[in-house]
């Protein structure tokens, strides 16, 4: 394992394998393609807006947003990124903690079953388990079995009796304006 510092912030980050890092602001260009492919694969390209700019800014300014990790096909100079996974810093009431909350986990169709996906999620749940938080969770669509089956592989456990909700476009204008 390593532990390393985010160069935006003073947070530990623990790698549990040497083609895991976290991202530095020469990942963004590679990273804003895998997000599209991610947005692909879940089949809501239309959906995906993100841009260099937005995610160099979340993920790189004085007080970031969002954090990242990169999985490598390699560990040599001439290694290309394949993965990434994305999160930020949630809080639980109850547990009186932080916790991390993966926003996007994606290993590039080839390098699927190349250990990446676990190391990613292992060294998350290895940077939480050093800062002392109390969980890393996230979503997962109910069609993608194969995700939920790896997921599932590593003793996760889905939150059955929950349900996400979430407000957008006209609806959060309306909440947001008190007409709801």
């Amino acid at each position: 394992m390593v532990t390393t510092q985010f160069p935006s912030a003073d947070l530990p980050v623990v790698t549990v394998d040497p083609r895991i890092r976290p991202a530095i602001p020469a990942d963004v260009p590679r990273t804003l393609e895998l997000v599209y492919e991610l947005a692909t694969y879940e089949r809501l390209p239309e959906h995906c807006h993100l841009t260099a700019e937005q995610l160099d800014a979340a993920l790189f300014s004085p007080h970031p947003a969002a954090f990242a990790l990169v999985a490598r096909d390699g560990t040599g100079a001439d290694a290309r990124q394949v993965g990434y996974a994305l999160y930020f810093l949630n809080f639980s009431t109850w547990e009186g903690v932080h916790g991390i909350y993966l926003e996007d986990l994606y290993v590039s169709p080839e390098h699927r079953g190349s250990g990446l996906g676990r190391a990613l999620l292992a060294s998350l749940a290895a940077t939480a388990a050093h800062r002392g938080y109390a969980r890393v969770e996230w979503s997962v669509l109910d069609w993608n079995t194969p995700s939920i089956g790896f997921y599932r592989s590593l003793g996760a456990e889905s939150m059955d009796g929950w349900t996400t909700f979430r407000l957008t476009g006209p609806g959060l204008v309306r909440t947001a304006e008190g007409t709801a």
